[in-house]
């Protein structure tokens, strides 16, 4: 079974930066590509950035020149860096990892909120 845990939200002025990460523990999965999505409450979820185990990047058109997405494949670790955050930033953040031993399958962590506010 394969846990996921993210660790870095919190409260930033606007304008400010914060760093997201995430752990997933496999021990006989492989681990495909790690994903961060987010959600404000009565707002659609939405894809932030996503990234495959050969370092290939997805951005939201929200996120492309603020945020930056990178993983360690030895670590099964991966990290949001967001800069210039604002207050539409504000949401809870949730990392999804697919992983799997015969097929990939979508695990989710329990999500780290993030608090864009003056």
């Amino acid at each position: 079974q394969v846990q996921v845990v993210e660790s870095g939200g919190g409260l930033v002025q606007p304008g400010g930066s914060l760093s997201l990460s995430c752990a997933a523990s496999a021990t006989r999965e492989s681990i495909g590509t790690m994903a961060w999505y987010r959600q404000d409450p009565g707002k659609q979820g939405e894809l932030v950035a996503s990234i495959t185990p050969d370092n290939s990047r997805n951005y939201a058109a929200s996120a492309l020149g603020r945020f930056t997405i990178s993983r360690d494949n030895a670590k099964n670790t991966m990290t949001l860096q967001m800069t210039n955050l604002q207050t539409k930033d504000t949401a809870v953040y949730y990392c999804l990892v697919r992983a799997g031993t015969r097929w990939l399958e979508d695990h989710w962590g329990q999500g780290t909120r993030v608090t864009v506010s003056s």
